[in-house]
């Protein structure tokens, strides 16, 4: 029997398989036991109440599907007198994801999260600010640790820092998170993308531009947690396209040591214990004792020179 728990950002998980925020919500317990999970990610709550963007917000693509939610919230006080109590009959941690506009926004936003119930904040760093002319602050080192570091002020939290795959810096990011004080990174969020309906010659989607997800987003997201994972040494959650256990070994072994599932719940509800018991299969099937041990065990290419 694989010894299936991990320490991520100080929590101690019971296995390294939780979901993507926005892919889940209490709903889901109908259908799966959440007590199998490693944590619960809440869907992203900001202090306004938000409408979110206009239909259509979905549309399937080649291995994957696009999304232009824009992130629809009820606010602060709702989740806490409502959606809190809920996961409160569940064991695994919650983790709460949060999204502002400026940094000071984050800051007073964690701050008011910050209570008995929430075991870590998960601060959405790769949407759009207004102090970097509508960049995401993940995809600049400077604005990342900007708002990283009123994070870290405002709450004690363990804290962790979803990254943006929409940058050429993404390490340079990682280790301005982990300099600011991130206790792990989540590797990564959506890739920026578009699809064009042929029937009215119009965008798929309300908004135009939306986020890819699905297997179609695994390779490159796959390379950017290698690529943190050599630049940090927080752990680092990976995220995009994990649909089986072979999927979330891989992203261990490029060095995450846990992982996020999304779009793959809409197609399976119950991906996430499929993936669990098939990281169990995994593990046993190797000789492997403990799942931890994937973390980083890739093996590098090594490059023979030719013999003269």
């Amino acid at each position: 029997m694989t010894v299936m728990s991990v320490s991520i950002g100080g929590l101690t998980l019971a296995n390294p398989v939780m979901p993507a925020s926005g892919t889940f919500a209490e709903g889901l317990a109908d259908v799966v036991d959440l007590n199998r999970l490693g944590a619960l990610v809440t869907k992203t709550i900001t202090r306004e109440l938000r409408a979110g963007n206009p239909l259509p917000r979905v549309a399937e693509v080649a291995a994957g599907m696009l999304n232009a939610i824009g992130i629809p919230s009820k606010g602060v006080p709702y989740f806490l007198s409502r959606t809190l109590p809920l996961y409160r009959r569940w064991a695994p941690p919650l983790v709460v994801s949060i999204s502002a506009p400026t940094a000071e926004g984050f800051a007073s936003l964690a701050a008011e999260v910050s209570v008995p119930g929430v075991a870590a904040i998960e601060a959405n760093i790769s949407c759009p600010n207004i102090e970097e002319d509508g960049r995401a602050f993940a995809m600049r080192a400077e604005s990342a640790a900007a708002v990283m570091r009123q994070l870290r002020r405002a709450t004690d939290l363990p804290l962790w820092a979803k990254l943006t795959p929409n940058t050429g810096e993404i390490a340079e990011v990682a280790r301005a998170c982990e300099a600011e004080g991130a206790d792990a990174l989540v590797v990564a969020n959506t890739i920026l993308a578009m699809s064009i309906d042929l029937r009215t010659f119009r965008p798929s989607l309300g908004n135009v531009m939306g986020g890819l997800s699905g297997p179609a987003v695994k390779p490159i997201v796959l390379r950017q947690v290698y690529q943190c994972a050599r630049a940090v040494r927080v752990p680092i959650i990976g995220c995009g396209g994990i649909a089986t256990a072979e999927d979330a070994a891989e992203y261990m072994l490029a060095g995450a040591s846990a992982v996020q599932v999304g779009t793959a719940t809409f197609v399976q509800p119950n991906a996430m214990t499929e993936v669990i018991e098939g990281l169990d299969r995994f593990c046993a099937a190797r000789g492997i004792s403990h799942v931890a041990q994937l973390t980083g065990a890739l093996k590098e290419n090594v490059v023979l020179e030719a013999v003269s």
